[in-house]
């Protein structure tokens, strides 16, 4: 009974408005008053969730996004990928869709993405007569690609919650996170020529390839470096996190000359605020989860689902269903928090693999990235074009497309996500 009353108030305090931590802490406390828990143990279970190694490695990364975007390596990777594919139809926005994949190699953010690249690349499209909307939605579409693209902050979050391997899971985005790339291109190419969109007058030379590469180089060895990094087994995710900030740090320095402690200063505040905004749900869903445990929830949706099918295909159709609503109204942390850990268990006894699960969980809530009412990425990239929401919901119409075929590809073909985690098991 008391579960359902913590259960509604959450909900009835979303729906009203609340900030979504208020809204998760305030039934939790509640609940511990109720039923007269000595309130010390708030606390306790806070530190116990933010007592975590693996979590350690989502600030670094925020902290590594803000850094490009302070030291020049954002305006390299974006001239580098114009010179590579900007004669393909679409010229900037196929442009902008390489880049977003190169820089969530470094960042492992869609929001990093939007919030430092996005700028340049629409910029960009808007001087080269691209409409802002279609900037606006190519942008957002893209950035998709970089939370399932390793080092990926979501991935990190879900591994830490489910005890699921982060090396396995970063490398299951890589196979996904190409094909969800070539989908992203082919539809812009196609919106592209329908609308007449300009593109280079030819193909460079190999003369201009070398000579734009040679710059973005530094910036291109970092996702390299990461991953050679895992898989060799010299760091792990986490290590790899502090390997990047310093590396990114050196290239500032000493490559580029342009990083300097002011920037490193700024990079650094800016990281602080947006680590404590993500944490302190961390901490509230830690507790809310904690109260549901108690409460048996999670034993009892695992008891429904069981029910309902034991069929994996049948099982990630629901899942597939409940997460896309879900990403609808939760940011994705929040949602990996409260919601993965009463789904997860009897999905993967049923014989689903945890990792590929994971890859599926987690793109689905980056869809929900661009999906109202709480769509982040759509707030967030509304107001860097300077476009209505309207306007902009118009132009992402297709561009869903590509982004569900990949849903469906993740879900329903898992060697997608596999291949290459089995090869290092």
């Amino acid at each position: 009974m008391l579960a359902t009353l913590v259960i509604a108030g959450f909900a009835a305090l979303f729906v009203a408005g609340f900030p979504v931590v208020f809204a998760i802490l305030i039934p939790a406390i509640a609940y511990v008053v109720a039923e007269d828990l000595p309130l010390s143990l708030l606390a306790s279970r806070v530190t116990y969730a933010l007592d975590s190694f693996p979590l350690v490695a989502v600030p670094i990364f925020i902290f590594v996004g803000n850094l490009m975007n302070l030291s020049g390596i954002t305006e390299r990777i974006f001239r580098f990928a114009d010179v590579l594919v900007g004669r393909v139809h679409g010229g900037l926005a196929q442009v902008n869709i390489v880049a977003s994949l190169i820089f969530s190699g470094i960042s492992g953010a869609a929001l990093a993405d939007v919030g430092g690249l996005g700028r340049v690349e629409i910029k960009a499209m808007n001087e080269r007569a691209f409409d802002p909307p279609f900037s606006a939605a190519v942008t957002a579409a893209s950035a998709l690609v970089g939370p399932i693209f390793p080092p990926s902050i979501p991935l990190i979050v879900y591994g830490s919650v489910t005890s699921v391997s982060i090396i396995q899971l970063l490398l299951a985005g890589i196979l996904p996170a190409v094909f969800c790339t070539l989908a992203l291109m082919v539809t812009a190419a196609i919106v592209a020529v329908r609308a007449g969109y300009p593109r280079a007058d030819r193909w460079a030379s190999p003369r201009e390839i070398i000579a734009a590469f040679l710059p973005a180089a530094p910036a291109l060895a970092a996702p390299v470096l990461i991953v050679a990094g895992m898989l060799s087994g010299s760091f792990t995710p986490t290590e790899a996190a502090a390997v990047t900030a310093c590396y990114v740090i050196a290239v500032g320095f000493l490559v580029y000359r342009e990083m300097t402690l002011a920037h490193i200063l700024d990079a650094a505040l800016v990281s602080a605020r947006n680590t404590a905004a993500i944490l302190i749900i961390v901490a509230a869903a830690a507790m809310f989860g904690w109260i549901l445990a108690i409460e048996g929830i999670p034993q009892a949706f695992g008891a429904a689902i069981a029910a309902l099918s034991r069929h994996p295909d049948t099982l990630l159709l629901l899942v597939n269903a409940l997460f896309l609503v879900v990403g609808m109204f939760l940011d994705s942390t929040t949602a990996t928090l409260l919601v993965v850990p009463i789904v997860a268990p009897p999905v993967v006894a049923a014989g689903v693999d945890p990792v590929h699960l994971g890859l599926t969980i987690v793109f689905n809530l980056m869809i929900g990235l661009l999906t109202p009412p709480m769509g982040l990425a759509l707030f967030l990239i509304a107001d860097i074009a300077k476009v209505s929401m309207r306007a902009l919901l118009r132009a992402l119409v297709p561009f869903y497309v590509p982004l569900l075929v990949t849903l469906a590809a993740i879900t329903y073909v898992p060697a997608l996500s596999l291949a290459i985690p089995r090869l290092i098991r």
